[in-house]
């Protein structure tokens, strides 16, 4: 996980994966800290928790960096990086135990946007109000960034750094070997898997075509993978106009189907393969590089890995690798579709220490920061400055495509409930996919799941 740029007014966003903590060693005492400047009225201990996921060390060379600028402008005070190694959702899981106690909460979080609704109806999070209220550069963010890290009572929550799109990454030396054009645009569902299937019968050894699904690859399953083909169809998750959760949709169906024909014709990597918790770190570090893979649907991030400071430095990936559109269901719509995720800085509401929390925020969001953020880690920027920074803007070749995507994005319906109804898409999807369940089997029991969760009184039947 892990992948942003200019921002066009399209909504909030809401995807690749980092937290931060920072929690004071000192019994109880808060550290007060004036809200204009960097420097602290007293010596702070900070530790920086994040989540460690493959062998990427762009995260962990940029808190290097800050915790260097923050101890320099901050006499006595210390911070200590934390890595936590675990999947997207293990990561989850694990920062939600943390924040529970104030213990083990760490002060800063790196939070999802779209866990924000739920983790505050669990209390975990302290709103930031007061403290942006008297930040000059918080005008600095796009509107649509902001509104990403605004629950739904009206309060900030997070200090958004970036966001994503998504779309189809395909290798053209292999396009090339099997026949397929250099300019590959797909203008349909039909079209990708024709494409697959070419690669098939005409490449041996290589896996045609990825998308994320099952449980172990967690949210990226239910939004790299089975969103992005739910969201080409006419139905989507939930009904903003009667604010209402979709159930009983072909939409969903029919992308269930889209999943079970890349399994069932073998035109994915095996079920073994795909279940591996480690399958996005082997998409961007091993199968794309190594011209193990034909087509991958994945985010605006990944070729941070082949970048000289990435995983898998890979200079020529400029020359191999496209980027076209995810085309919708049947060509139509606005023809193509994206989603669009992003992280926040955030303050849990046991934060024993929220004044140097949020000094150190302000540090990490600075413009350089924040620049070399983007510019190192692959995102696209939602600070107007930073998108307007020459160097941003030509630190890669695919950057305006991934950015120019914004204006068609979708973005996940960040309410309390979607991280249990996302367990539920994974679940069906894993179903299909192993070939546990029919899809409609995986359908029905969606349906009722999300009855479940939500109230059968908060549910409308797709279209």
């Amino acid at each position: 996980m892990v992948t942003r740029k200019r921002f066009k007014a399209a909504g909030a966003l809401v995807a690749s994966a980092l937290l931060l903590a920072v929690s004071a060693c000192s019994q109880g005492s808060t550290t007060k800290q004036p809200e204009s400047g960097g420097q602290s009225s007293g010596p702070a201990n900070i530790k920086i928790a994040y989540q460690q996921w493959g062998p990427g060390t762009t995260m962990k060379t940029f808190l290097a960096g800050v915790k260097t600028e923050y101890e320099a402008a901050n006499p006595g005070s210390t911070v200590e990086i934390l890595p936590i190694v675990a999947s997207e959702n293990d990561y989850y899981t694990k920062l939600q135990l943390m924040m529970r106690s104030p213990n083990t909460a760490p002060d800063v979080v790196y939070e999802d946007t779209f866990l924000i609704n739920s983790d505050i109806t669990a209390g975990y999070l302290r709103p930031l109000d007061e403290y942006i209220s008297k930040w000059d550069q918080w005008s600095q963010f796009e509107d649509t960034a902001k509104g990403a890290a605004k629950a739904l009572d009206g309060k900030t929550y997070g200090v958004p750094d970036g966001t994503d799109t998504r779309a189809l990454w395909y290798n053209k030396q292999i396009f090339a070997k099997a026949g397929l054009p250099a300019d590959w645009q797909p203008k349909t569902w039909d079209d990708v898997l024709s494409a697959a299937r070419t690669i098939k019968a005409k490449v041996p050894g290589v896996t045609p075509l990825n998308v994320y699904s099952g449980k172990p690859m967690g949210e990226a399953s239910a939004m790299q993978g089975f969103e992005m083909l739910l969201y080409g169809t006419k139905d989507t998750l939930y009904n903003n106009d009667q604010q209402k959760w979709v159930v009983g949709s072909k939409g969903f169906k029919d992308s269930l189907n889209f999943i079970k024909t890349v399994f069932t014709e073998g035109i994915g990597p095996s079920p073994k393969q795909a279940l591996d918790p480690n399958m996005g770190s082997k998409v961007g570090t091993e199968l794309l590089p190594e011209g193990k893979l034909g087509i991958a649907l994945d985010g605006s991030w990944i070729y941070g890995n082949w970048q000289k400071t990435g995983a898998k430095p890979w200079p020529q990936w400029t020359e191999v690798m496209g980027q076209t559109a995810m085309p919708t269901q049947d060509g139509g719509g606005k023809g193509k579709v994206s989603l669009s995720g992003g992280w926040t800085w955030a303050i849990p509401a046991k934060s024993k220490n929220p004044d140097a929390a949020w000094n150190l925020i302000k540090t990490l969001q600075t413009q350089k920061n924040a620049a070399k953020y983007a510019t190192d880690g692959a995102q696209i920027a939602v600070r107007k400055d930073v998108a307007a920074d020459e160097g941003y803007k030509s630190s890669s070749k695919s950057t305006q495509f991934f950015t120019d995507l914004v204006s068609v994005t979708v973005y996940r319906p960040a309410y309390a409930e979607y991280p249990k109804v996302s367990n539920e898409i994974i679940t069906a999807m894993e179903a299909v996919m192993t070939g546990q369940s029919s899809v409609d089997e995986a359908a029905k029991n969606y349906d009722e799941a999300v009855e479940g969760i939500v109230g059968k009184d908060k549910t409308t039947s797709g279209q």
